[in-house]
């Protein structure tokens, strides 16, 4: 029965993700992104947490912990690279001291 109940709450948070973010207008996503970026580490830090807890003779678990760490570890760091990229389009061409 307890897989049931969380299968339903991943369903219904995958739906209420999809929905939120779709309503968001395009040009927010960039800011809303880079905002974001410390919930990327929170993730990881969970991944690995879970992951400590797993089982060592289990390779199945093992291999879903390390897929999620990679996972988790890849979002964080795509979002600081789109973040660096953003932050850059805004820096100015000129000079300082009008050379």
């Amino acid at each position: 029965m307890e897989g049931i109940v969380y299968l339903y709450v991943f369903v219904l948070a995958a739906f209420t993700g999809y929905e939120v973010i779709s309503r968001v207008p395009v040009i927010l996503h960039t800011p809303l992104m880079s905002g974001s970026n410390f919930i990327h580490g929170v993730v990881l830090v969970g991944a690995m947490v879970v992951m400590g807890h797993a089982d060592p003779d289990s390779p199945v678990q093992l291999a879903i912990g390390f897929f999620a760490v990679f996972l988790g570890a890849a979002n964080a760091a795509g979002g600081y690279v789109v973040t660096e990229r953003m932050l850059a389009m805004f820096k100015s061409d000129k000079k300082k001291g009008g050379e």
